[in-house]
């Protein structure tokens, strides 16, 4: 009987074994892992090579407009329900993310420092808690800018072409004006049709942007970004800048159309060209940014303390954004990578890209990349470049006066840091 008894107890903790098992995992005994992803990073087909190498794995990748996705991740972390096992984090928001750690797993706690050495020290470090003991994110990209341009623009308007001549050419941001007047007398084109593109650039070559290490607003103390207004203004009322807004189908169309000269962005911008303007093979070249490179954009990607399964989520992770893959992202993407020893690879160096008329775009962009200084961005960063964006949309649409909307820019923004 005492036989039948120990024998009986021992069924049940084998039966509640196998059901605790299988809480773990989905019911076809896979972890499966949300994703959440924005814009062109081309994670969806790694995360096929992941499953196909990790069968017990199932990636849910979910694509969600940028902005959404940092608004759905902060109001789903704020609940504590709805957030998923994976998400990408704009550089530009991580200190906002920071300021809710306890709202995500520690990537120390899972080995991340065995893989710190082969990232940027900055770019590690803007994802890391003062004290350096919490690690919110493993690096994904960096957005080394650089002048894109339509050849058949600059070719229809008498201007050299070749990327060393047009960057010799247009090494200052006077020059940049200068060559806007040609362009515009000799084929009615636009210079860029991109307002913020043009105040972005400038914006990112300062030392400084909205907020001092104090988390104080210094846009009205600090003359960078104010020029950088007053430079993209001038050339809007001028007639060089176009109004499209970002992201907007009209923005898409026009890098097709050819019916601008240069798009000023990061390496990443690579794939929404490609992407919008599919037809367009040779007809777009890159070089240097007027007076050096600044740094627009890179992600991390961190788990979320609702997940459940952090230490698969980890793994993804820390093979997503291993130096191999990430120089799988340049290749396919433009994602330029934040692991330097990809910069050495062979095929790196040697890098050609028929879209650009066989130019090695690697070289041009790791150019870009060592002139790149890290700058302080703030928790309430997207705060302030919202509300300047508008005020460069009102100005391109409305006619609006420049001064006018920037003074009511910096009202709106302080009373919305007055709330926080």
């Amino acid at each position: 009987m005492k036989k039948l008894l120990w024998l009986g107890l021992f069924v049940i903790v084998l039966l509640l074994t196998a059901c605790s098992s299988n809480e773990e995992t989905d019911g076809d005994g896979k972890v499966t892992l949300d994703f959440w992803v924005f814009g062109s990073a081309g994670y969806e087909n790694l995360a096929e090579q992941y499953m196909k190498e990790n069968p017990d794995v199932k990636i849910n990748v979910n694509f969600t407009e940028m902005n959404d996705l940092h608004n759905n991740l902060f109001t789903s972390i704020s609940a504590g329900s709805g957030a998923p096992d994976l998400t990408m984090i704009e550089i530009s928001q991580i200190a906002k993310f920071l300021e809710a750690s306890d709202k995500f797993y520690n990537l120390y706690d899972y080995g991340a420092s065995e893989v710190k050495d082969l990232y940027l020290d900055w770019k590690w470090k803007l994802a890391e808690s003062v004290d350096g003991k919490f690690l919110l994110g493993l690096p994904t990209d960096i957005g080394p800018t650089a002048m894109f341009y339509r050849v058949d623009v600059f070719e229809e308007a008498g201007l050299p072409t070749d990327p060393e001549e047009v960057a010799e050419l247009i090494s200052t941001w006077e020059d940049y004006y200068e060559v806007a007047k040609i362009i515009k007398e000799k084929t009615g084109k636009l210079m860029s049709d991109s307002p913020e593109l043009v105040f972005n650039s400038l914006r990112d070559q300062a030392p400084e942007q909205y907020f001092n290490e104090n988390d104080e607003l210094i846009i009205e103390t600090s003359p960078y970004v104010k020029e950088a207004y007053d430079f993209a203004t001038k050339m809007i009322q001028e007639g060089y800048v176009g109004q499209n807004s970002l992201w907007t189908p009209e923005w898409g169309n026009a890098m097709a159309e050819g019916s601008y000269a240069t798009l000023l962005a990061p390496s990443w911008m690579v794939a929404n060209i490609k992407g919008n303007a599919p037809d367009a093979v040779g007809k777009w070249a890159v070089t240097n940014m007027p007076e050096g490179a600044g740094n627009w954009g890179g992600s991390y990607i961190a788990i979320p303390k609702e997940s459940k399964y952090p230490e698969e989520a980890y793994a993804f992770v820390k093979w997503l954004v291993s130096p191999e893959n990430q120089y799988v992202s340049f290749i396919n993407n433009g994602l330029f990578p934040s692991a330097p020893e990809v910069y050495e690879k062979e095929d790196f160096v040697n890098f050609s890209d028929e879209y650009f008329g066989g130019q090695n775009t690697a070289e041009v962009f790791a150019k870009a990349a060592e002139s790149v200084k890290p700058i302080y961005m703030g928790k309430n960063y997207a705060i302030v470049n919202t509300e300047l964006v508008n005020a460069l949309i009102n100005v391109a649409t409305n006619g609006s006066d420049p001064q006018k909307e920037w003074d009511e820019a910096v009202e709106r923004i302080k009373s919305q840091l007055e709330r926080q």
